[in-house]
């Protein structure tokens, strides 16, 4: 059963008396209860990502499990939000991320969570980088190609930071957005994508019939661009792509390709939302 050590990820410290409030005024999900976990993202002024995280609830304080590439503009905001907050803010270098899937025997003596963002994609634990070296682990490519089979995004891979609504990288489908909680930054933007439902551009996964395309790859059908690949393996890529163009290609019966790679839509069995071209499967 396997067990990958996420080497790009980074565990970010907050604690502190106001760490709660502080928080819960920032990110796009409230802050989860002592012990729980939740998905969520610090959003620019304009509503775009800036960094997206696991926010795990322990007793002291909080661990933001965030992609080790926006540590620095992370933290740099958080600074720049906290004011007069009595908050703490660090990173714990001595900490790993691993992750566990398919029923692999859980890590003892670590702190534990389930991803918030589906079940399926495992359990996750903090552990002290020294031992996390010691583990008989797999590759981290094997917890990449288990999460593009689920169809689930990552930053810097399938969606840019500061270039991406929480809309686009399916942050609404995931559990990263709480649209009943108070005001965060960025949240006039999110809330009114969702009830215009303006969101016509979607990561979403694609069966490859072909070599499979670089990242970055323009999504073409009928000569028009669409979107573009992000990360994919084992005959499956993960595509940001605008939604409608993909169903004017289907209505002109336009091969959807990438790099000479035929792509054809699936549908996760998490998304809400209609994917053109996967109505008989849905």
């Amino acid at each position: 059963m396997p067990i990958a050590i996420l080497e790009e990820r980074a565990v970010v410290r907050i604690a502190g008396a106001d760490a709660a409030h502080f928080l819960d005024n920032l990110l796009t999900s409230r802050t989860p209860a002592p012990g729980a976990a939740r998905y969520a993202a610090l959003l620019s002024p304009q509503g775009k990502i800036v960094a997206d995280m696991i926010v795990l609830a322990t007793e002291g304080g909080f661990r933001l499990d965030t992609p080790r590439a926006v540590v620095a503009d992370l933290l740099k905001r958080l600074q720049l939000y906290r004011l007069r907050a009595k908050v703490e803010i660090g990173v714990l270098d001595d900490l790993a991320v691993a992750v566990a899937w398919g029923g692999a025997r859980p890590l003892v003596d670590t702190l534990a969570y389930d991803d918030p963002r589906l079940p399926a994609l495992g359990r996750r634990f903090l552990l002290p980088a020294a031992e996390a070296a010691q583990i008989n682990m797999v590759p981290e490519a094997q917890w990449h190609a288990h999460r593009i089979a689920l169809g689930v995004p990552e930053g810097g891979q399938d969606f840019l930071y500061g270039d991406a609504f929480p809309h686009e990288a399916d942050m609404d489908q995931l559990g990263g957005i709480d649209f009943d909680k108070g005001c965060y930054v960025g949240q006039e933007i999110v809330s009114r994508m969702q009830h215009r439902g303006t969101a016509r551009t979607r990561i979403i996964p694609f069966v490859l019939c072909g070599p499979a395309p670089a990242e970055g790859t323009p999504v073409t059908a009928g000569g028009k661009s669409i979107g573009r690949i992000g990360s994919g393996v084992n005959g499956r890529a993960l595509a940001l792509v605008r939604l409608d163009r993909l169903e004017d290609a289907r209505a002109g019966g336009h091969v959807v390709e990438a790099d000479g790679a035929a792509l054809v839509p699936e549908r996760p069995g998490w998304a809400r939302f209609p994917i053109p071209g996967t109505e008989s499967v849905a």
